[in-house]
């Protein structure tokens, strides 16, 4: 009883000690939706640090057909508090594209992040996020995702991307509520632990745009998602 009593209480944050490992992610992909419209979909992570303290480097782009490219980059301190679970601050900043009639607006934002990531029940892996930023901006992202392995090298992951606005008084502000939501299948197969060759389908929902004095609002859309991707680990 002792030793089970013990082996309950163990706190296995300390089994690793103090070894800092580094571990990317470079995901590239190409897109397009039901009214065959193409997007050049990239994606870099970058994780340092120790089992309990890391550093987190995020950057995502996103190039439409006949469009600037709009990214965004986070730096994300990851503090462990739990056996699956870190508790992650730091900040995003935005590059955005607005397209309207005959000109196109950039702008840069910055938004201050807090979140959760790691494994929630049943193996999900998830991040989840508050952003608190410029022009009032209060939102709200979710993404999730479950490896279901089919063979040793082919595996199916099932993902669900979900974004509520909270609050945004920008110029070209999106619609407050349920912004967007994504939910699919990806089967990727795995060449080796480095190279992943992927497709996916799947169904999106965005909730559009509200009407400013610079933009006019926009209806809600709905389309299928189809993709085909190579992902590098290194």
């Amino acid at each position: 009883d002792s030793s089970v009593q013990e082996s309950q209480s163990h706190d296995h944050r300390k089994e690793h000690g103090a070894q800092v490992y580094a571990v990317s992610t470079l995901d590239t992909q190409w897109q397009v939706n039901d009214h065959a419209e193409g997007v050049l979909k990239s994606k870099l992570q970058t994780r340092i640090g120790t089992d309990e303290n890391k550093l987190f480097v995020k950057i995502h782009s996103d190039k439409q057909e006949s469009q600037a490219t709009e990214y965004d980059a986070k730096l994300l301190y990851s503090r462990m508090i739990s056996d699956f679970w870190d508790v992650q601050a730091g900040v995003r900043y935005r590059h955005e594209v607005n397209q309207q009639e005959h000109q196109t607006d950039r702008e840069d934002k910055f938004d201050a992040v807090f979140g959760l990531h790691g494994l929630a029940p049943y193996f999900f892996e998830t991040d989840a996020y508050f952003y608190l930023g410029e022009d009032q901006c209060a939102a709200l992202s979710l993404e999730t995702t479950r490896d279901l392995l089919l063979t040793q090298k082919l595996i199916a992951q099932p993902y669900l991307d979900v974004d509520v606005i909270l609050q945004d008084d920008a110029k070209y502000a999106k619609k407050t509520g349920l912004n967007r939501a994504a939910v699919g299948v990806e089967m990727r197969y795995e060449i080796s632990k480095n190279i992943m060759p992927y497709i996916s389908a799947g169904y999106e929902y965005t909730k559009g745009d509200q009407h400013t004095a610079w933009q006019s609002a926009t209806d809600s859309e709905q389309s299928g998602l189809y993709a085909i991707g190579l992902r590098f680990r290194f």
